[in-house]
């Protein structure tokens, strides 16, 4: 009777070249992944604009910092414009996903904010036709989002959200607050969404902050005691240089613990009685 011989186990040499194979591919994948990074990471900077607009009596500024979590990046950005009637724009925003689909997406939601804003009424009208028009794409991601306007001939601020974090203010008077004014539902997600519009006269001196949620949120830190220490920073420092103001703010992130990346926009504003005298 024939006895079947059991199977040769792998030499030392096969299990080298198997390990050898095994490596390189990982290598392979890892370097696509590092590429993609790299490329979602160059969109980001090319989209975020280096100055941001501003008028006698309103400075501006911005900071933004990149975090990753593993290889992954963030989907944070902010942008400023001006408008023919000439006043200014200011948007802020965080789009879901973290690789170049959302790096892209990021940069359809800023090319529509700025097509549809010239020919919008408010800011609520601007972020209902950027909704539709970035659902019309079917790109199957969407973001949150707030947008400003300032009239220098009135001194008035507007501004919508769309399911994004509340700002901050703060007046030299004393005054100051988490902004939690009624919104609709991030863009890209429902047809037809309106976003209400809410004003306000800047009479005195102060500041406005428009932050993301790396922020102010952390995997063990919630939003409301980030958004209290924005409060109680910018209420110690309202009006003041705003490129001070927003790297101050972007500082506080690290009491989050946050993996996200994050974004701050500050407007420090004289009052409507500085401008008249």
């Amino acid at each position: 009777m024939l006895r079947r011989r059991p199977p040769r186990s792998a030499s030392a040499d096969d299990l080298l070249t198997t390990l050898g194979r095994l490596t390189a591919q990982a290598r392979e994948g890892a370097e696509l992944q590092q590429a993609r990074v790299e490329l979602a990471e160059a969109l980001q900077r090319e989209m975020l604009p280096a100055t941001l607009p501003e008028v006698p009596g309103l400075r501006a500024a911005a900071t933004y910092a990149p975090a990753r979590h593993g290889l992954d990046i963030g989907g944070d950005w902010y942008d400023g414009f001006s408008l023919p009637d000439g006043s200014l724009a200011y948007c802020i925003g965080d789009v879901q996903g973290h690789d170049v689909e959302a790096a892209a997406f990021m940069g359809q939601i800023r090319i529509g904010l700025r097509a549809v804003a010239p020919h919008a009424a408010d800011p609520g009208e601007v972020l209902s036709r950027a909704n539709d028009l970035l659902l019309s794409v079917k790109a199957g991601l969407f973001a949150t989002c707030t947008f400003l306007r300032f009239d220098p001939a009135t001194w008035e601020l507007s501004s919508a959200r769309a399911g994004h974090v509340p700002g901050v203010w703060a007046t030299t008077d004393g005054g100051c607050g988490v902004a939690e004014d009624p919104g609709g539902l991030p863009l890209g997600i429902a047809p037809g969404e309106t976003y209400p519009v809410t004003r306000r006269r800047l009479t005195v001196p102060g500041s406005f902050v428009l932050l993301t949620d790396g922020v102010v949120e952390g995997p063990s830190y919630a939003i409301e005691a980030g958004l209290a220490q924005v409060v109680a920073l910018v209420g110690a420092r309202a009006g003041e240089d705003p490129a001070a103001v927003a790297a101050e703010v972007m500082n506080m992130a690290e009491c989050t613990g946050h993996t996200d990346d994050a974004a701050v926009i500050v407007l420090s504003f004289d009052g409507v009685a500085d401008r008249a005298g």
